[in-house]
Formats: C-alpha cells, sequence, structure tokens
C-alpha cells in the first residue's frame, strides 16, 4: 500500500494374492489410508448422468460408476503424485467385470499392467499388488452380465511402513494450541493478562515483515484490558455471541509509527497497519473515551461489538492517511468517522450512524449505513447481501470443550446474524481437528485431510515441500494469529478440488522464492459442479508476494476454477515495499482468476500485479468493494501492454466471452513512481453487453503521479496530475 467419510476400509471377501510370501509381506506393509478418495476420476463412458466417475471414489458407498453396455470400458483416477501402489481394492456393483486389468502409468498415456484377471467374481476384491504410477486405471475387456461395468468404490492404498504419517489426535478439553496461543480466563489475574498484551504488542508494533505470530484468546466472562494491536496479532473472544465476552477498556489499532511525507516528527501515517484482526468481542469503552481503529488492508474488524465509546475514528483522528478496511457480522454503538480513510467496506453491520467519506465507502446490507450519494459523498448502499457465510471461529462451551462453529449460509440479509439470538450454523468439536503447529510435515497434514479430519493452523510460519490438498466436502481450514503458509519448492501452497462447502479462513499465503503457478486453486481446471445449495468459502486469506525476508514469485496468487464461490476479505498484494522488491523481483502477472460461474467477491483488494490484476472469465460473477493500485514500479511504457494499442493492462478485466457480470463500489489507483510519465489506458476492461454492469467507480491518480486515461473501456474521465479524481455512476 502506498506510504499513503473416514478413509473407507473395505473388507476382503475375495483376495486375490500372487506371489506367496512375497505378497503376504508386501500386504502386511500397505497402508490404509484410501488415497483414491475425492481424486480427480474419468471413464470411457457413463450410463447416465447418476452414475459418474467420481461417484467411484467419492467415499459414499451408495454411489457409483456405470458404463454404457459395451466392451471395452474403462475407469481412471488421478492420484495427483506418483504412488507406490500396493492394494487396490474394488466394491462391484451387480454388473461387474469378468475380465479386467489394473494399470498403472506416469503419464495417463502409457499404461502397464499390475494385475490381471479372466475369472473377476465381482463382489469386493482387495487385490494386493505391486507397481508405481501416478494414474491407475481399471480396464474391463468382458462383462459379466448384459449390463456395463458398476463400481461402488474404488480404494487405492500405498507402502508407507504399515502405518502411515501419524496424526496426532486432539483433546477437545485440552487442546496444544503452540506456544504463541494465550488462553485467558475471567480468573486470570488482571495485571498477568495486561502484562502478555503490552509483552505482545510492544514486540509486534512495528513488526511488519516479522516472523512471529500471536493470537489472543478469552474464555467468555468479563475482562479489565487494554489491546493494542500490532502486526500478525488476533485477539477474539472465545464465546458463541460477541456478547459472552465482555471486555472493559480497548481493543485498538493507533498510527503512532510510520512517518507521513517529508517530516520525521510526524508518525500518523494508518496506510501500512496490515496483518491484524479483532473478532468476536464486546469492547466497552471507558466513560467518554472513543475507540480507534487507524487500518488498512488485511485487518478485518469481524463479529464485534462495540458498546460503550461515542464513536470510532478509522484514522489517527488528525492529519494522518489511511487506506482501507473491513467491518463485517459487527455491530457500534455509536458513530463511526471514517475521517482520512481513502476506502473502506462494511458488510451485514449495524451502525449507530456513520459520518465521513473520501474515494470508496461501500456499505452492503448495513443498517444505520448513511444514504447513497455517491459520488458526493462516495457512499455505495446496497440494502441485502444476496448470499454470505460468516467466517467459522473457534469456541469453547459451558464444558470447557472447544468446538469450531461454522455460520449457515444467509440469503438476502442485512444487519448482523447474532442480534436476534444465536446464530444459524453447525459445531465441528475440535477433536475432528488436527491441530497443526510449525514444523509439521505436509504428508501428515495431507494424511489428516485423507482422514476426513479439519485443519487448525496455529499461529507461526509453515515452510512447505508439497501442496496442501483439500479433497473432502465441507472441510474446514483455519487459521489463528495469520498463521502463515510459505510454498519453498514452486508449487502451489493449498488446493480444493471440486466439492461442496469447503471453508478457507484467516490465513496468509507467502510467496516462495521459486515460482509457484498459482498460490491457491479452488477447483481443478474444468470444474463444473454446481455448488449453489452449499459453496466453498474464502474469509480473511491473504496472499503477499515480496517484500518478506525471502524472495517471492507467483503468475497468480488465486485462481477459483469451481463454481458458486465465495471470498468475504482478501487482500491479494504483490509487495510495493519491503524487501526483496522490484520489477523483475517479486514477479507476479495476476492476483485473482476467476474460471468458475457464479462467483461473488465481498470486499476485494488487489494490488500491483504485473497484468491484469483481475482477470474474470467465468459467467455470473459479482464484485461488492473493490481497491486496486496499479504497480508502483513499471520502468517503460513499451514493455508494459496488454495488446496493441493500449497502454499497460487494466487492473480489472471482465473476459470478452463473458455475457453477465456485475460490479458496486470499486477503485482504481496509479502511483507510477519509478516513471511518472506511465500511463494506463483504463482501470477497468469488460465486453460491451447489456448483462455487464458497473457501478459507482473511481480512479484516482495518487498524487498525481501518473495517469489512468479512462474509467472503463474508453469512458470516463482521466486521472492525472491535473485532474487526480474522477468519478462515473454508472457502466454502461
Amino acid at each position: 500500500m502506498l506510504p499513503i467419510p473416514t478413509a473407507l476400509l473395505l473388507a476382503s471377501a475375495f483376495v486375490v494374492a500372487p506371489g506367496g510370501d512375497n505378497a503376504q509381506a508386501a500386504a502386511q506393509a500397505c497402508g490404509t489410508t484410501n488415497i483414491a478418495q475425492n481424486k480427480p476420476a474419468t471413464s470411457s463412458s457413463v450410463e447416465n448422468g447418476g452414475t459418474p466417475a467420481t461417484a467411484a471414489v467419492d467415499g459414499n458407498p451408495g454411489t457409483r460408476w456405470a458404463s454404457a453396455f459395451a466392451d471395452p470400458q474403462w475407469l481412471q483416477i488421478d492420484l495427483g503424485s506418483t504412488q507406490s501402489i500396493c492394494q487396490v481394492a474394488l466394491t462391484w456393483e451387480t454388473a461387474y467385470g469378468r475380465a479386467f486389468e489394473l494399470q498403472v502409468s506416469d503419464n495417463g498415456t502409457s499404461w502397464s499392467p499390475i494385475y490381471s484377471t479372466t475369472t473377476g467374481t465381482g463382489g469386493t476384491q482387495a487385490l494386493d499388488v505391486t507397481g508405481s504410477g501416478r494414474y491407475l486405471r481399471i480396464h474391463g475387456t468382458q462383462r459379466a452380465t448384459g449390463w456395463g461395468y458398476s463400481l461402488w468404490e474404488v480404494a487405492v492404498r500405498t507402502t508407507d511402513g504399515g502405518t502411515g504419517p501419524v496424526v496426532p489426535p486432539t483433546d477437545p478439553r485440552n487442546p496444544d494450541f503452540g506456544p504463541n496461543v494465550f488462553v485467558f480466563g475471567p480468573s486470570t489475574p488482571q495485571a498477568e493478562l495486561q502484562n502478555r498484551l503490552n509483552v505482545i504488542a510492544a514486540q509486534q508494533h512495528t513488526n511488519q515483515f516479522g516472523p512471529e505470530r500471536y493470537a489472543t484468546l478469552f474464555k467468555p466472562g468479563t475482562y479489565n484490558a487494554d489491546v493494542n494491536l500490532g502486526f500478525f496479532t488476533q485477539v477474539a473472544g472465545l464465546g458463541l455471541s460477541p456478547d459472552d465476552v465482555n471486555l472493559n477498556g480497548h481493543v485498538r489499532v493507533e498510527a503512532d509509527w510510520l512517518q507521513q511525507g517529508d517530516d520525521p516528527n510526524n508518525l500518523g501515517n494508518a496506510t501500512q497497519n496490515f496483518w491484524r484482526s479483532a473478532e468476536n468481542l464486546a469492547v466497552t469503552t471507558p466513560p467518554g473515551q472513543i475507540e480507534r481503529w487507524a487500518v488498512s488492508q488485511a485487518a478485518p474488524y469481524r463479529r464485534m461489538h462495540l458498546k460503550g465509546a461515542p464513536e470510532i475514528q478509522l484514522w489517527n483522528g488528525g492529519d494522518g492517511w489511511a487506506s482501507g478496511g473491513l467491518f463485517a457480522d459487527t455491530k457500534i454503538d455509536g458513530r463511526v468517522v471514517s475521517g482520512s480513510q481513502q476506502q473502506w467496506f462494511s458488510r451485514n453491520s449495524e451502525f449507530g450512524s456513520w459520518a465521513g467519506s473520501v474515494w470508496n465507502m461501500v456499505f452492503l446490507g448495513v443498517n444505520g449505513a448513511p444514504p447513497p450519494h455517491f459520488p458526493n459523498p462516495s457512499h455505495t448502499v446496497v440494502g441485502q447481501t444476496p448470499v454470505v457465510r460468516e467466517k467459522p471461529f473457534l469456541y469453547i462451551d459451558n464444558a470447557g470443550s472447544y468446538s469450531v462453529f461454522v455460520p449457515a449460509l444467509r440469503q438476502n440479509t442485512s444487519g448482523t446474524s447474532w442480534a436476534n439470538g444465536p446464530a444459524a450454523g453447525t459445531s465441528i468439536s475440535l477433536s475432528d481437528f488436527y491441530v497443526v503447529k510449525p514444523g509439521a510435515a505436509v504428508t501428515t497434514i495431507n494424511a489428516a485431510l485423507e482422514q476426513g479430519k479439519h485443519l487448525l493452523f496455529t499461529p507461526g510460519i509453515y515452510h512447505l515441500d508439497d501442496t496442501i490438498r483439500v479433497t473432502r466436502a465441507n472441510t474446514v481450514v483455519l487459521g489463528l494469529g495469520l498463521a502463515t503458509l510459505q510454498p519453498d519448492t514452486g508449487k502451489a501452497a493449498l488446493t480444493v478440488a471440486d466439492v461442496d462447502g469447503v471453508k478457507l479462513a484467516g490465513f496468509l499465503v507467502d510467496a516462495g522464492p521459486v515460482n509457484s503457478p498459482v498460490l491457491i486453486e479452488v477447483g481443478p481446471a474444468g470444474s463444473t459442479a454446481s455448488h449453489a445449495a452449499n459453496p466453498t468459502s474464502l474469509h480473511d486469506v491473504f496472499v503477499r508476494i515480496g517484500g518478506g525476508p525471502q524472495v517471492g514469485k507467483a503468475s497468480v496468487s488465486l485462481r477459483v476454477n469451481s463454481n458458486n464461490v465465495i471470498g468475504d476479505h482478501l487482500w491479494l498484494w504483490r509487495a510495493d515495499h519491503g524487501n526483496a522488491v522490484g520489477w523483475d523481483v517479486n514477479t507476479a502477472a495476476n492476483g485473482l482468476v476467476v474460471n468458475g460461474n457464479d462467483v461473488t467477491m465481498y470486499g476485494l483488494f488487489v494490488e500491483h500485479y504485473q497484468q491484469y490484476e483481475t482477470l474474470w472469465n467465468g459467467n455470473g460473477g459479482r464484485t461488492y468493494f473493490y481497491q486496486n493500485e496499479m504497480p508502483y514500479d513499471v520502468p517503460e511504457q513499451a514493455g508494459w501492454s496488454s495488446g496493441p494499442g493500449t497502454l499497460g493492462w487494466a487492473a480489472y478485466k471482465v473476459a470478452d466471452n463473458v455475457t453477465t457480470h456485475q460490479a458496486w463500489g470499486v477503485g482504481v489507483y496509479s502511483f507510477f513512481q519509478t516513471n511518472p510519465s506511465i500511463v494506463a489506458s483504463r482501470a477497468f476492461e469488460v465486453p460491451d453487453r447489456p448483462g455487464v454492469r458497473f457501478t459507482n467507480l473511481v480512479t484516482v491518480s495518487l498524487g498525481g503521479v501518473g495517469t489512468i486515461n479512462r474509467i472503463i473501456n474508453n469512458t470516463g474521465g482521466t486521472s492525472n496530475t491535473a485532474n487526480q479524481v474522477n468519478y462515473l455512476p454508472s457502466y454502461p
């Protein structure tokens, strides 16, 4: 920012074990995890739409793959990487294979048999085999019936010493959160509590790129405390309602460390107050005292109840700069004063009142929002949030047992989820989570996921030598204290299968020194399933390319291939300051690429990428609030262009083949610091179709440094030194 079902274990009813003692030894060394579950599966044919290839690997013994009534037929499974296969278990339906082979391949093209039979008996067959490959194919050449081939389930097991990675159990009454989580109870001595908070605050005050991460958690009860949040620190209540934890004092962020302008004594700059969060608390300030939340990106104020303050200030309260933030599922009894905040997104909240506006203030489903008067003041007000799930959160029940609450999907809502009593949703015992601590192996993390566990990442840095693969529907991946995933070998940090209802929340992905083609991918390429009834959602998920202690590179930060995905507060940032920063150093082409249909983004921040910063290829997309800065460090005009006749790259591109797309309250800024003569032809580039509509747009040349010729396509004023801010109420 400018300093301005658990794996299916199939009983063996019929075992083919060629090789005698050797086969017995192999079987003893065979693992128990079904690595085929929820892996991509294809087939030569299907009987009908209700019997797809994927039904044979979905872990559900009531669904099946069925082929056409012909020979030959095959079912192929992509295991994701080369595996040493020791057993394949087949659960046949009535229509089974009399003659078939099991084949493996490294490339999906050249196949080698590892088992064959011409006397198959159907039923359940646990076949001990020896072979390796990324792909497994069941190739049937003779049907046993007049129907096709039909499999309820296929399980694949690998040689892993007989046990595989050991996933430690979690005691939900006494979980081990590691050394950087501090849990306070009403009986904690007040001096001890405050001293711990002060030590963390002092360490994290200016620790913008350090490795330290902390979470401070409050059990239900009443406390006296002053929580001054620094970098990479989370404060959160452990109640089911924000009002279950009552904190008398402050939960605040101050702008008091970063120089503003040329005056070394002016430290009121809040534009780098990133990476911290306050969640699920009620705060009552001392009589007459205001609250301050002077932040910029990646600093959510979520599921909070500010009760006592006459007002909350979103900047230093004087002449300081501030640049962006989030209120979500929050109630503020008093007045919100935005002051110098350049842009802000508020969703499903309730305010006593609101005062202030600079460039782009967006209110979605907010009770107490100001009236819409864009562009003067620049308030975009939309009455209801069309579809949303609030962020999952950790809580403790009256018996002292920890769970994670997963809020229900809500449609056409305003106000908070908890104002009229307990929010709708489900609880998952922490015993169903693998509590991950720094140093955990990716093989263990993925084994936990394959076993049906959810993940709770404790605060710290996680160096990844492989990709974390979420393959089961409804999996929760939740971070505490902005837990940070760093891929070190050029792979993705995390991928999600094309399944229902995965929730990713509360973590940062920090690009590693070897370029990753993508850092986070939701759904594999070509995903087509509808998830309208149970979408995957991302909450407070952040990406950083460079700026930290290591070089960071990634072609795409977040790619969404699945349909119906919800993004709930994302900041995708190619660093403009810090270490290892430069046009040819922290390279990154795109922040967000959306290929799925009916994807909705709430509070989307994408900054400084080198090509299209947001590229939207799917239909039915919606964005509510967009904040972007074009890259500061473009070295020359000639090398920065999306095509002939175009200067630079649009910050938000809707692909030419898209027929429906909508956006509300969107802003793009330029600060071409390296070369102020740089010009961008436009901020937004979209197809001219009736179903593509943008409402309330703004472009800004920050300090007049650089030029944006047009706001959207060839429409809108020029933002440059002479005319720094331009608005457009609608397009077309």
